[in-house]
C-alpha cells in the first residue's frame, strides 16, 4: 500500500550500501558498518533535501514570534466572535505573508520516511513462527518460513543483499535485532537456522541498544532545549507555547528512552543520527539568520546615518538664521535714520546757498558712520547742528 514510500526509501539506502560495501571489507563486523553508514546516510540526503524547507521552518517559526502579540490581541477582542477572529487572524498573517503549513513540512516530510524505513529494515527478517503475525512479503503480504527467508529479495535489495544483511554484526549483534524481540525470531540470523548456533545474546542487544536510546532520548531534549532558548519572551507567556515546550523538553525524549526496547537498532542509529544532523543544522542555520539580521540592522543604521545631517549643520543654521535676523534689523535701523539725514541734507544746503557767494558751493553735511554696536545718528542731532550754525551768521530761523 505504502510501495511509493518504501522504494524511494529503500533505493537510497541501496545506493549508500553499494557505495560503503565496495570499500570496506567483506566480513560480518565490516558488513554491519557499510549498513550503519548506509542508515546515516540515508538521514543526510533526506535532511539535504528538506534543507530548504528547514530554513523555511525556521524564518515561518521567528515571523510567528513576531506577529505572536498582535494574534493573541486579535484572539481577546473577539474572543465571542469566533467568525471574525478567522477573518482577522488570515488577513494578518496575510498582510506578513505568513503560512503556518510551511512551519510543519519538514517534519511531514520525515514522518513517512521513518515509517517506510522501519518497514523496510523489519523486512529483512521476514520469517515469523507459524501462528503469529507479522510484517508479511513485499507486494504479497505472505510471511515466509525459515527456508524461504533468505532467498527472497526485499524491495530494492537482492537476495544476496539480504543475506548479508542478516549476516552482518554491529558491535557483534544485528542490525535489525531489538531488546525485545522474540528468540525464535533469532534463527533467521544465521545460515543454520539453529538457535545453538547464534552468536549473540539478550544482554549484548541491550548493551548496544540502552546507549543508543540514551543518547537519541538527549539529542532530542538538547534540539527542543535549542528551539526554546530562540523563542521570544512573547511567545514563551503563551500557555499553549508552555505546553509544547514541557512536552518538546522532557515527554518527547523520555517516550524515546521507553519506548527504545521495541525498536531495532538500525532504527536507533537513525534517530541517533537524524537529531544529531538537526542539531547542527540547527546552529548553522540560526547562525546565518542571526548574521543575516546583523547586516540588515547596520545597513539600516548606515542609511539612516547618510540620511541625517552632518555634525555641526544644524547650529550653523540657527546661526545663520540669527545673522539674517540682525542684518535685517540693521537694515530697519538704516531706512529709519535716511530721510532725517536727507532732510539735514536739505536744511543746511538752504543756509549754505543763502550765505554763500556766488562761487562758493554750498557745504554738505558729513555723515559718520556708526561705531560697531552704535546705533546710528537721529536726525534731530543734524537739525540741531544747522541751528547752531545759523545762529553763528546771525541769520533767524535758517532763512
Amino acid at each position: 500500500m505504502l510501495n511509493f514510500i518504501y522504494y524511494p526509501v529503500s533505493w537510497i539506502m541501496w545506493v549508500w550500501h553499494w557505495l560503503f560495501d565496495s570499500i570496506l571489507p567483506n566480513t560480518p563486523g565490516w558488513s554491519g558498518l557499510a549498513w550503519a553508514l548506509s542508515v546515516v546516510f540515508l538521514v543526510a540526503s533526506l535532511r539535504a533535501i528538506l534543507y530548504k524547507p528547514f530554513v523555511k521552518q525556521i524564518r515561518t517559526t521567528k515571523q510567528m514570534q513576531e506577529i505572536n502579540p498582535q494574534m493573541q490581541a486579535i484572539r481577546k477582542k473577539y474572543a465571542n466572535d469566533r467568525v471574525k477572529m478567522t477573518e482577522e487572524m488570515q488577513k494578518l498573517q496575510k498582510e506578513h505573508g505568513f503560512n503556518p503549513l510551511l512551519g510543519c513540512l519538514p517534519m511531514f516530510m520525515q514522518i513517512p520516511v521513518f515509517i517506510g524505513l522501519f518497514h523496510v529494515l523489519r523486512s529483512f527478517n521476514r520469517y515469523v513462527p507459524e501462528g503469529d503475525g507479522g510484517f508479511g512479503l513485499p507486494h504479497t503480504g505472505a510471511n515466509l518460513g525459515l527456508e524461504v527467508n533468505r532467498h527472497v529479495g526485499n524491495y530494492a535489495f537482492s537476495p544476496e543483499q539480504v543475506q548479508n544483511f542478516l549476516d552482518a554484526r554491529l558491535f557483534g549483534v544485528p542490525l535489525s535485532s531489538f531488546i525485545t524481540q522474540p528468540m525464535e525470531q533469532w534463527r533467521a540470523f544465521v545460515p543454520s537456522g539453529n538457535l545453538a548456533d547464534v552468536d549473540f545474546t539478550r544482554w549484548q542487544i541491550a548493551l548496544v541498544v540502552v546507549p543508543l536510546m540514551i543518547i537519541a532520548s538527549f539529542a532530542t531534549h538538547m534540539n527542543s532545549r535549542a528551539s526554546v532558548a530562540r523563542q521570544s519572551a512573547a511567545a514563551e507567556e503563551n500557555p499553549q507555547t508552555r505546553i509544547m515546550n514541557k512536552l518538546a523538553l522532557y515527554v518527547f525524549p523520555l517516550g524515546i528512552l521507553v519506548t527504545g526496547a521495541f525498536f531495532p537498532v538500525a532504527i536507533l542509529l537513525y534517530w541517533v543520527s537524524n537529531n544529531a544532523w538537526t542539531y547542527g543544522q540547527q546552529h548553522i542555520v540560526f547562525g546565518k539568520i542571526a548574521k543575516e539580521e546583523e547586516e540588515a540592522k547596520l545597513a539600516k543604521e548606515e542609511r539612516l546615518r547618510a540620511a541625517a545631517p552632518k555634525p555641526g549643520a544644524r547650529p550653523d543654521k540657527t546661526k545663520r538664521q540669527a545673522s539674517a535676523t540682525l542684518t535685517k534689523s540693521d537694515a530697519d535701523d538704516a531706512d529709519d535714520s535716511a530721510p532725517a539725514d536727507d532732510a539735514a541734507e536739505k536744511a543746511g544746503g538752504k543756509t549754505a546757498a543763502g550765505t554763500g557767494s556766488a562761487n562758493s558751493a554750498p557745504a554738505k553735511p558729513q555723515r559718520n558712520k556708526p561705531a560697531p554696536g552704535q546705533k546710528p545718528a537721529r536726525p534731530g542731532g543734524a537739525r540741531q547742528s544747522g541751528s547752531k550754525r545759523n545762529k553763528k551768521k546771525g541769520r533767524p530761523g535758517g532763512r
